[in-house]
């Protein structure tokens, strides 16, 4: 035990988990929290946030929060820095960003307003997060961006619009990242969701027929639990991952190979 704990542990490490109060970010979350992290979560909504937070804190793990507005991008900047607050003038030593906006009109349909809107959440924030927190991370030497992606990052389907440019560009991002820092310790990859029974997906989750159809092209037989990220989280935060960088690890079930 003494040998995995030093593998995968996160004790003395401080995360960032964006969208952390809500779907595959509070699992997320709460797994980094369990590994020994001090985990911030941020998202707009307080209620949602003190909620998760509670959530955490009640079997000891160390949490706070930061209500913050991802759609723009000194609303961005600000969330960072209100993070290094939480962690009383600390930096992250993980990011993971998990928040995202799902907003897809068929494409003759897709306005200016819906295409920056979901650019700036998807993609922008991740980007700017780690403008702000990767070289800290590499004058350290050590640090871990952790991004979820999509099904949409690879391939087209149920209108991937906008949605789906952010995802790949999202792990184009991740490389970018990965080439610039990984030398210095710092790693760079995503987390790519197959169909997830969250609030995000709640449009397509509402439908029986749908649902099923989606559970059947896996290859375990079901459609994904936001726990089902716990694991890879803790692995891609950790020292375990140390080799690990620019990759696209997908989590679902067998979904993209059926």
């Amino acid at each position: 035990m003494a040998y995995l704990d030093d593998l995968f542990s996160l004790s003395g490490r401080n995360a960032l988990v964006t969208g952390g109060s809500s779907g595959i970010g509070t699992a997320i979350a709460r797994a980094l929290a369990g590994a020994g992290a001090h985990v911030v979560i941020v998202a707009r909504r307080e209620a949602e946030l003190k909620s998760t937070v509670d959530e955490l804190t009640a079997d000891g793990s160390e949490a706070s929060w930061v209500s913050g507005d991802l759609a723009t991008r000194e609303g961005i900047r600000a969330a960072a820095e209100d993070v290094v607050r939480a962690l009383g003038g600390a930096e992250p030593d993980i990011v993971v960003n998990s928040a995202g906006i799902n907003l897809r009109p068929p494409m003759s349909e897709l306005s200016d307003d819906v295409w920056d809107q979901t650019m700036t959440v998807n993609l922008e924030a991740p980007f700017l997060l780690g403008q702000r927190f990767g070289p800290g991370m590499a004058e350290r030497g050590f640090g871990r961006l952790i991004h979820v992606t999509s099904q949409q990052a690879h391939r087209a389907f149920v209108n991937s619009g906008a949605y789906g440019v952010s995802k790949g560009a999202l792990e184009s991002l991740a490389r970018s990242q990965a080439e610039a820092w990984s030398p210095y310790g710092v790693t760079a990859n995503t987390l790519v969701p197959g169909f997830v029974m969250t609030p995000l997906n709640e449009r397509l989750s509402s439908d029986p027929a749908k649902v099923a159809a989606l559970a059947a092209r896996t290859m375990v037989g079901r459609n994904g639990l936001a726990e089902d990220f716990e694991g890879a989280a803790v692995f891609l935060a950790s020292r375990a991952s140390a080799y690990v960088t620019g990759q696209a690890i997908f989590v679902d079930g067998g979904f993209s190979t059926h």
